[in-house]
């Protein structure tokens, strides 16, 4: 990804763009930042179905990197490649939605999975075995362990989703401050850390390891079989479970907090 080194030097042509409206400057910055579409759509490509195209998630991650441009303030010192590159993943899944590329029952199953994660999970204040979930579900081990392959590609979740789906506040909402220091939104942004640091100290160990060498390390599924050796699709599957109840353990929080 493009250092800080690069943001830094690009000051003079963020003032043109943001203060000046040069339209030169403004296409200069998509093509120094356009290597983060590339970045963004690899990733998110992993475990996704063959029928979609990386020719159209890339025109979706160029939509979201130009709506980042337009909206990132230079002078808040923040890093504009974070900032984008949420911005270009959220354009990807909801053109991803648009093409209706999930049929309604595996999001059903996810739906399924994810509150027996933040019910059971509530009930003993640890993490479920896949049997406790299983016998909850009233399915099988491995018909629950086929369900978890199903909906791997549902886990590849936007930032921007509902945290429930009744709901209009978004996990980014909850992240991004626009203009100022808010107390409340200070407030949320250490509650929301809090609670998935919790959850992932449930994770199992395999989870925790996928989750740290996925999201920090920035290993790609395939590398991650080879570090743990493990199949590819034990992987994905070690990955969904971890999705599924981090997003438990944020509508359980979200629940509380509405009625405290």
């Amino acid at each position: 990804m493009i250092g800080q080194k690069s943001h830094l030097a690009n000051i003079d042509v963020w003032k043109q763009w943001r203060e000046d409206k040069i339209l030169t400057a403004k296409q200069a910055l998509i093509e120094t930042y356009l290597p983060l579409v590339d970045y963004v759509s690899g990733r998110l490509s992993i475990g996704l179905p063959k029928n979609v195209s990386k020719e159209d998630l890339a025109s979706c991650g160029i939509m979201g990197l130009i709506d980042a441009i337009e909206k990132f303030d230079y002078q808040r010192g923040l890093q504009f490649e974070t900032y984008a590159s949420w911005r270009i993943r959220g354009a990807m899944i909801d053109g991803l939605r648009q093409g209706d590329w999930v049929p309604r029952s595996v999001r059903e199953k996810a739906k399924k999975i994810e509150e027996a994660y933040q019910k059971l999970e509530q009930q003993y204040l640890r993490s479920v075995t896949d049997a406790e979930i299983s016998e909850y579900l009233q399915v099988s081990e491995s018909e629950f362990h086929q369900m978890v392959q199903d909906i791997a590609v549902t886990t590849v979740c936007s930032i921007d989703d509902p945290i429930r789906e009744e709901d209009s506040e978004t996990r980014l909402s909850l992240l991004i401050d626009e203009k100022a220091e808010n107390p409340e939104s200070k407030v949320n942004e250490f509650y929301l850390k809090e609670t998935l640091a919790k959850a992932i100290e449930r994770l199992t160990e395999k989870e925790r390891t996928v989750v740290s060498l996925f999201y920090f390390d920035e290993l790609s599924l395939s590398e991650i079989a080879e570090v743990m050796n493990l199949s590819p699709s034990r992987i994905s599957q070690l990955h969904s479970k971890a999705i599924l109840r981090l997003r438990g353990a944020l509508s359980r929080s979200k629940a509380q907090l509405m009625y405290e």
